[in-house]
């Protein structure tokens, strides 16, 4: 049984195996289809506590095109939202339905559930990882650059909460550079190889192939807003650093996007093309990863 928890762990021929389905959903979406989809007959439970737009209208359209049936799940509408244990639900929607899409706040609560459902699990956003985001992520840049390999990801803004996280395990995967601009309070975890550190947001933009951001203030975070917005002012996305970058540099956001914070008006305006490409790419990578959860491994390999 296939889950998709974090990106630590994944082989690169895995991770490619749902690139490779990305972009058949994508090529394929609009044509016919058969009535036969990878998740006919199956229902998938889809259990957010945080709020959503482009991942649950994605999962919920994905699902559906692929032959499914979604169930969406707020934290309010179930018991979980009343104390009831993850393990619980967990065995309770293991017997009910066929798969199960989570957003919450604690990755111990994804891998609890998956362990107790023992029905194939994917985490769509806890505090520690966004691994759907990053990869739909990839699926953009590859598109629009070429091969990721050995190409220079510069994450300005918080580079400590899940989106660089999972940045960081990417880069280990496909064998690229992740320079993190950041204050020295909000900088990455850990640093290697492939994932470097710079505090000076200038300098970690500088001559790289993507500048990549992400909101000041994730969910959860609100009571630090004020304090939040006045440490990353010099980490927004704008006219100079973009100059600092590569020519042909690629500016994305995961959005929701607060213009003049994060990013420039007019910065988000003059790359919008790009990045609401990087925003429906979603669906089409989550449709790769859901054809993936369902396929059985080749001989061989678990």
């Amino acid at each position: 049984m296939r889950h998709l928890l974090k990106l630590q762990g994944m082989r690169e021929p895995e991770a490619r195996e749902i690139l490779r389905l990305a972009r058949l959903a994508k090529k394929a979406r609009g044509r016919k289809r058969s009535v036969q989809g990878p998740l006919t007959g199956q229902i998938w439970a889809l259990i957010f506590t945080k709020a959503s737009t482009r991942t649950r209208v994605s999962f919920e359209v994905a699902i559906r095109e692929l032959g499914g049936v979604p169930s969406f799940l707020s934290a309010a509408e179930i018991q979980l939202g009343r104390g009831e244990l993850v393990r619980d639900t967990a065995r309770v929607m293991g017997r009910m339905v066929h798969g199960a899409v989570i957003r919450t706040f604690a990755q111990s609560d994804v891998e609890e559930f998956a362990e107790f459902a023992k029905i194939p699990t994917i985490n769509a956003l806890t505090d520690d990882e966004h691994p759907c985001q990053i990869l739909s992520d990839i699926f953009t840049i590859e598109e629009k650059r070429g091969p990721i390999q050995g190409k220079r990801i510069a994450f300005i803004g918080d580079a400590a909460c899940n989106v660089p996280r999972s940045w960081a395990e990417a880069a280990r995967i496909f064998d690229f550079q992740l320079v993190c601009g950041a204050p020295g309070k909000f900088r990455p975890p850990a640093v290697g190889s492939h994932v470097s550190w710079m505090e000076d947001p200038m300098e970690a933009a500088r001559g790289a192939d993507v500048l990549y951001t992400d909101v000041w203030v994730s969910m959860g975070k609100e009571s630090e807003t004020a304090e939040r917005e006045k440490i990353f002012a010099p980490y927004q996305i704008d006219r100079r650093m973009v100059r600092s970058a590569k020519g042909d540099v690629l500016v994305l956001h995961c959005l929701p996007a607060y213009r003049g914070k994060e990013i420039s008006a007019e910065i988000l305006e003059e790359r919008s093309q790009d990045i609401f490409d990087q925003a429906e790419n979603r669906l089409h990578t989550q449709k790769g990863i859901l054809e993936w959860i369902v396929a059985k491994p080749l001989r061989g390999r678990k």
